[in-house]
């Protein structure tokens, strides 16, 4: 969603309630990005949030089709996709990056079933394909807040057995980590992850959301504590940066929190690797 012509006066603009709205609820959504992003990064499954994403759709679709929460339904289809890509994955019947590719294609293409049976949903389906962070609602702002307490609150209580589930699953398994219980839990937390961030960037940029605070985190190779840190750090200052930049100068607000994400992760590379190798 673009921002309506504005006057481009940051102290206006920081007294208008849904731009506050828009700040807080876009930087919660962007420290429980960065916590869960960098799981997925280490993982290798970084692309898992464009496949989620795209399955999303499909829920959201059918939402709008049976006149309910879209978000509701979107969160019920990812968690399954979720599911669905981790069973076929210890079951050996495809691999992660196979699984993924047949949840985003299953999913996008009952989103596009539905919609021409439905005959379009035009605006609303505009809206989630590309994010509309001014319309975050209070009830919106209660479940990203939910969310974020009981992200933070399972990773600080299952901080030992995820970091070992994440850099080797089979040895976790040998030393009696329930694997499979807390890969569900991370699932379920990740699906719900995916769907609320549509409302701020989109389907299509979500997998930015996930990725870009972790990949920039990750070169100045900290310990995993401090990784988490900087990667808080980089997601919010992509968000708040994008959100006060895009409201001044009425551009696209998913399309500038990413672009500043991509500069500040070339800067810290480009700083990393010329300036001050290591």
């Amino acid at each position: 969603m673009v921002f309506e012509p504005l006057l481009g006066d940051l102290p206006q603009l920081l007294r208008m309630p849904f731009f506050q709205m828009a700040l807080i609820g876009g930087c919660l959504v962007s420290i429980i990005c960065s916590i869960m992003g960098l799981f997925l990064v280490l993982r290798q499954e970084s692309m898992i949030g464009d496949s989620v994403a795209h399955t999303a759709f499909g829920g959201i679709a059918l939402g709008l089709l049976l006149g309910i929460d879209p978000i509701l339904t979107a969160m019920v289809i990812s968690v399954l996709a979720l599911l669905a890509i981790s069973y076929m994955r210890s079951k050996g019947i495809a691999q992660s990056d196979s699984a993924m590719a047949i949840m985003l294609a299953g999913g996008f293409s009952l989103g596009l079933i539905i919609i021409s049976i439905a005959g379009g949903f035009t605006v609303a389906i505009m809206d989630y394909l590309f994010g509309s962070i001014l319309t975050i609602t209070w009830s919106d702002m209660l479940l990203i807040g939910i969310l974020a307490v009981v992200v933070i609150l399972v990773v600080i209580l299952l901080y030992k057995e995820l970091v070992a589930i994440t850099f080797d699953e089979r040895a976790s398994r040998m030393n009696g980590i329930p694997v499979s219980a807390i890969s569900i839990v991370f699932n379920i937390l990740m699906g719900i992850t995916i769907v609320l961030s549509i409302k701020v960037v989109g389907i299509i940029l979500v997998v930015a959301l996930l990725v870009l605070p972790a990949l920039t985190a990750l070169q100045f190779q900290l310990s995993f504590k401090n990784t988490i840190i900087y990667s808080i750090m980089f997601g919010l200052i992509s968000m708040i940066t994008g959100i006060i930049v895009s409201g001044m100068m009425d551009v696209a607000a998913a399309g500038v929190i990413v672009f500043t994400g991509i500069l500040i992760f070339l800067a810290v590379t480009g700083y990393r690797r010329y300036v001050i190798p290591s």
